[in-house]
C-alpha cells in the first residue's frame, strides 16, 4: 500500500508507527532543560526537550510532562515551575533528572536558587524561566503546560 491508498479519515488506519516516531524524535535537535517546582505538593524536577516558545504578550512557555512521570502530581499540583536549560557542561544534571534517580538526590546535584514562585532555579543554566502554569491541556500520554513567566535571567 502506499500513502495514496490510505483514508486520512479513518483513524484506525495507523499512518506513521509510534516506535518510527520515537526513533524520528530522538534525532530532533532540542534545547535540554530541567524543569523544577516545589510548594505545598513537594519539591520535584525532570528532563524536558518538548519546551517551546508561545507568545510574548504575555511571555508564555509550553512544557509537556508525561502524566506517568515522578515530577507530574507535584508539578500540576503546585501550577508553579521554572524551566532550566542546561549549559554546556551540565550533560550529569540532565541525566539525573531524567532517569529513576529519587528527587531528594536530583536536587542535591546543581547550586539551587529560588526566584517568585519558590521553584528551584539552576545557578549556571543558560537561562531561567521562573512561571506559573497559566492552563493546561492533555493530549494522549502527556499534559501541555502553558507557563506565564514572571521572571528570566
Amino acid at each position: 500500500m502506499n500513502l495514496a491508498e490510505l483514508d486520512p479519515t479513518n483513524v484506525a488506519t495507523p499512518l506513521v508507527i509510534k516506535q518510527d516516531y520515537r526513533d524520528a524524535m530522538a534525532r530532533l535537535a532540542a534545547a535540554v532543560n530541567v524543569i523544577t517546582t516545589d510548594g505545598p505538593a513537594g519539591r520535584a524536577g525532570f528532563t524536558a526537550t518538548a519546551v517551546c516558545s508561545v507568545t510574548d504578550d504575555p511571555p508564555t512557555l509550553l512544557v509537556c510532562l508525561n502524566r506517568g512521570a515522578s515530577a507530574h502530581a507535584a508539578v500540576t499540583a503546585n501550577a508553579q515551575l521554572c524551566v532550566n536549560t542546561l549549559a554546556s557542561g551540565q550533560r550529569d544534571l540532565s541525566n539525573l533528572f531524567g532517569g529513576k534517580t529519587p528527587m531528594a538526590e536530583r536536587f542535591a546535584a546543581g547550586n539551587w536558587i529560588t526566584w517568585l514562585t519558590g521553584s528551584p532555579v539552576l545557578e549556571g543554566a543558560a537561562v531561567s524561566f521562573d512561571c506559573r502554569v497559566s492552563h493546561s491541556t492533555t493530549v494522549g500520554t502527556h499534559d501541555i503546560l502553558f507557563c506565564e513567566v514572571l521572571a528570566l535571567k
